[in-house]
């Protein structure tokens, strides 16, 4: 009677092995499976699209704000643009969701200038606009009668022309203002103004005395903003309606994962950092709030209005 036992047993322990197997199979597989879960879910499987647009993607900060917006399930792609005329109607046609290149001014006279409503969603920083010389080490030395140079967007142009009237080149009618232009220069002024497009300043440093370059164009220029014979103050509480900004579409204003995105830009060292190391140390990195902003935006379209 003992061997049949001896040889029964292994029958009836079978089924409980058998299962136990199964349950340990299922238990690894579900490890694996949550596991999986996880490393989609950290590579962007569920994070949201957003398209910023930009003038100079190629700055480091970028890469880092693309990194860091990932992280926070925003799946970032900067769009890169040849000039300034190019980002603002891609965000009103639904091009880009938000775009990054901008002042207040400069928006202000696209908004009225193309009836749009677009708005700030955030601040960034104000970056000092300065003249360049290839042949003259200071103001002092350029001689009267020569050309200077300045950038023929309205904003920048008027910027352009406080900095000449401060470093004492020309004269503007009224003592100047945000909205000064080339006939404002007065014929008592020492030199000659003559506007080009932004991009251009730079190259035509051999044929003039002097250009005001914006800070996006100075290095890729080959100069640095050491170079810098007369420059602004960007730190001046009066240069409101020039600090860089988040801009979107009015019906945008309110998107949470676009406002995450400009808190991310400044809880990011990496970022703000490299907007620093961009600009050479000259950009005033700011976080205006966004009704501040907007109050801004508004008194100079305004300003924009009355001045025809």
């Amino acid at each position: 009677m003992s061997e049949p036992n001896l040889i029964e047993a292994p029958k009836r322990r079978g089924p409980i092995v058998a299962a136990a197997v199964v349950v340990a199979l299922l238990v690894i597989a579900a490890i694996v499976f949550f596991a999986t879960r996880g490393d989609d879910s950290a590579a962007g499987g569920d994070a949201e699209k957003v398209t910023l647009g930009v003038v100079g993607a190629s700055d480091p900060y970028w890469e880092e704000l693309v990194d860091a917006a990932a992280k926070e399930d925003i799946d970032l792609e900067v769009k890169d643009f040849a000039d300034y005329t190019q980002p603002n109607p891609a965000v009103s046609e639904g091009e880009l969701d938000i775009n990054q290149f901008q002042h207040i001014i400069y928006l202000a006279e696209y908004n009225v200038a193309n009836d749009d409503d677009l708005t700030p969603i955030g601040a960034t920083a104000i970056y000092p606009l300065s003249l360049y010389s290839e042949k003259y080490d200071s103001v002092e030395d350029i001689k009267a009668g020569e050309t200077v140079v300045v950038p023929d967007d309205d904003s920048n142009q008027a910027r352009g022309l406080l900095v000449l009237q401060t470093a004492g080149l020309i004269e503007l009618k009224d003592g100047g203002s945000p909205y000064s232009t080339l006939d404002d220069v007065l014929p008592s002024s020492k030199v000659k103004v003559k506007a080009l497009q932004a991009d251009l300043t730079p190259t035509s440093l051999p044929d003039v005395a002097a250009a005001i370059i914006n800070n996006d164009f100075v290095e890729k220029a080959g100069l640095s903003f050491d170079d810098a014979i007369a420059t602004d103050d960007a730190s001046d509480p009066a240069a409101a309606p020039y600090i860089n900004i988040f801009a979107v579409r009015a019906e945008d204003k309110d998107n949470a994962t676009l406002k995450k995105l400009v808190k991310i830009y400044h809880d990011t060292k990496a970022v703000t950092d490299g907007v620093k190391e961009v600009s050479g140390g000259t950009a005033v990195i700011v976080d205006t709030p966004v009704d501040e902003l907007s109050k801004t935006l508004a008194d100079v379209e305004a300003d924009v209005r009355a001045k025809g």
